[in-house]
């Protein structure tokens, strides 16, 4: 069975809704600044991706707002932009034929501070019974399958950013089990203090306030990256069912393969390059046919170095064009990876691969993209990493390419 993408919402700091996100993508425009959400003053990190303007009554039912974290909101809004994108009415399917996989880094952090400052301060009467979902990180996924009726094989993906990958190799899983559509990708959100609190605890985020240098992955004077919020969610469906409702695919799930990295110290290197591998075998693509990489882009130097390595080792010294768009939103957690899915399928569909800003010449051997580049794209590789270690790889086609899919998937279903 070949899986294909015929749907994409996205909800980023630069563009909210698909074709927003886009045009600001290719002329470079960026969603970072200083955080608005809360007073950032008193923490050593102040600039954020946020999703700015975004007012929930006016996409969202009254009385969903009291039993939703913001990250809630902004997948739902992003579910039914894909749905809508993928001209698929959920009434409409048999019953438990569409199922929904999100991935989650955090859960509804915002929810959970605001209940855990009325407990604190006025007693656990006051804490809303929503509480006890509103934070868990399958909320997503259980709201939207709520709100469309969506009752088939569903689930939730922890990896951090390779979450948005991993929840599209799940619901690749369930396609090739015999599930027509799946809803899947990822959007996170914990731009609160108490959400901001765990994510500058890692070390890793930049504490610059200028967002034209904050965030400059592969660069000589990269410094961490600057977090962020929103992401994307797709409508993943068997080719063949999509064909018999006349839908045409935004992109082929050509392959995937994920790796886990060892303990500091141990002798085993090379988990991400093996993921590169392992993911073009899965789809049957050879180095030399992969025309562009999103690069995971940590923004971290030993990181960097290592994601330089790995596509060196692959690709050769700037053997292939490199792409980071992420520097114009920040890492979005578990909305990262899903993002870049469905930029690299906008990439596909409209040949030209969209721009790394404020990196200029990188420090590494990278073909690295600073400039949007016209190019006849039929394949694309994503990239994401977790913190923990978690490493992953998708192949993308171009839905008038890799004409052996459904052949090959057919035989390793």
């Amino acid at each position: 069975m070949t899986t294909v993408i015929t749907g994409l919402g996205v909800v980023a700091p630069n563009g909210f809704g698909t074709e927003e996100y886009w045009k600001a993508t290719l002329e470079g425009r960026g969603g970072i600044g200083r955080i608005t959400r809360f007073d950032p003053e008193r923490y050593p990190a102040r600039l954020a991706g946020e999703i700015r303007g975004f007012e929930p009554r006016r996409h969202l039912p009254s009385r969903l707002l009291p039993q939703t974290d913001h990250m809630t909101r902004l997948a739902l809004v992003a579910a039914e932009l894909a749905l809508a994108d993928a001209g698929l009415d959920p009434a409409a399917l048999p019953a438990y034929s569409a199922g929904v996989v999100t991935a989650s880094a955090s859960g509804g952090f915002e929810f959970g501070q605001r209940e855990l400052e009325k407990l604190w301060s006025l007693g656990g009467e006051h804490v809303s019974a929503y509480q006890s979902f509103a934070w868990f990180y399958a909320v997503n996924t259980g709201q939207i399958s709520i709100r469309h009726g969506l009752r088939g094989p569903s689930g939730v993906i922890v990896t951090e950013q390779a979450g948005g990958l991993d929840a599209l190799a799940q619901a690749r899983r369930h396609i090739r089990k015999g599930i027509p559509v799946v809803l899947s990708g990822g959007v996170d959100s914990a731009l609160c203090p108490w959400g901001w609190i765990a994510q500058v605890a890692n070390g890793r985020v930049a504490t610059g306030d200028d967002p034209g240098t904050a965030f400059r992955p592969f660069h000589r004077d990269a410094a961490g990256y600057v977090p962020g919020e929103g992401g994307a969610i797709l409508v993943v469906e068997d080719a063949a069912a999509a064909a018999a409702r006349g839908a045409g695919p935004v992109a082929i799930v050509g392959g995937y393969a994920a790796t886990f990295d060892p303990p500091q110290g141990s002798d085993r290197p090379g988990t991400l390059r093996r993921a590169i591998e392992n993911a073009l075998a899965d789809a049957g693509t050879a180095a030399a046919d992969v025309d562009v990489v999103f690069a995971d882009a940590a923004g971290v130097p030993a990181l960097d170095r290592v994601e330089a390595a790995a596509l060196v080792a692959v690709f050769g010294p700037r053997g292939v064009p490199v792409t980071a768009p992420k520097t114009m939103t920040g890492r979005l957690a578990s909305g990262g990876a899903a993002l870049d899915v469905a930029t690299a399928a906008l990439a596909l569909r409209d040949g030209v691969v969209p721009p790394t800003v404020n990196v200029g010449t990188p420090a590494h051997e990278l073909d690295l993209v600073t400039a949007v580049r016209p190019a006849r794209l039929r394949t694309a590789l994503v990239l994401a990493r977790g913190y923990g270690g978690f490493n992953a790889a998708v192949v993308l086609h171009h839905p008038d390419t890799a004409p052996d899919t459904a052949q090959r998937e057919g035989a390793a279903a």
